[in-house]
């Protein structure tokens, strides 16, 4: 799937949705004209292994990466996805976008949104679209392990199965 929902009902060129799609606030989600349809009709689960998100520094923007603290595998992103079809070529486009809400105490230290991170107990009626708002909270305090990595992952250089990415570094203080 393609990051950044295009909706289905979109008539125009990929070129001309100025809007950052990537991401879906919680606040939002139900009113917003990209998003409402996909949160009605076509909700995904997304599986990450850890997610980044940049903190401003004295020495510039350093990347944090999270991950679940109990160490499982992986977390899942409580999702939308759509299938548009191309005015110009008439060629079907699957895309896709997670769900950010406010962060718990723990993330807000680094970032001010993060993604909606939902439990193996939640999937069902999520995708169901049995549940509604009440999913979209932020983990408890304890659910996520953070630590500081490489200012690499910011690099279209970097190779995107280099594991030092979420390798731990020392923070430099300026």
């Amino acid at each position: 799937m393609r990051w950044g929902l295009v909706p289905r009902w979109w008539s125009k060129t990929l070129k001309d949705i100025k809007l950052a799609t990537f991401n879906a606030r919680a606040e939002t989600v139900t009113t917003k004209p990209f998003f409402r349809d996909a949160f009605k009709r076509t909700r995904c689960l997304i599986p990450v292994s850890g997610y980044y998100e940049w903190r401003d520094t004295p020495g510039g923007k350093q990347p944090w990466y999270f991950t679940a603290r109990d160490g499982s595998p992986a977390l899942t992103v409580a999702g939308l996805w759509d299938e548009w079809k191309n005015p110009e070529t008439g060629q079907p486009l699957k895309s896709c976008t997670m769900i950010v809400t406010q962060p718990n105490d723990f993330v807000a230290g680094v970032h001010d949104r993060m993604p909606v991170l939902l439990e193996e107990r939640q999937f069902e009626p999520w995708l169901r679209g049995e549940a509604g708002l009440e999913y979209l909270k932020p983990p408890p305090n304890d659910f996520l392990q953070k630590w500081p990595v490489s200012k690499r992952v910011n690099s279209s250089r970097a190779d995107a199965d280099d594991s030092t990415l979420i390798e731990k570094v020392e923070l430099v203080t300026a």
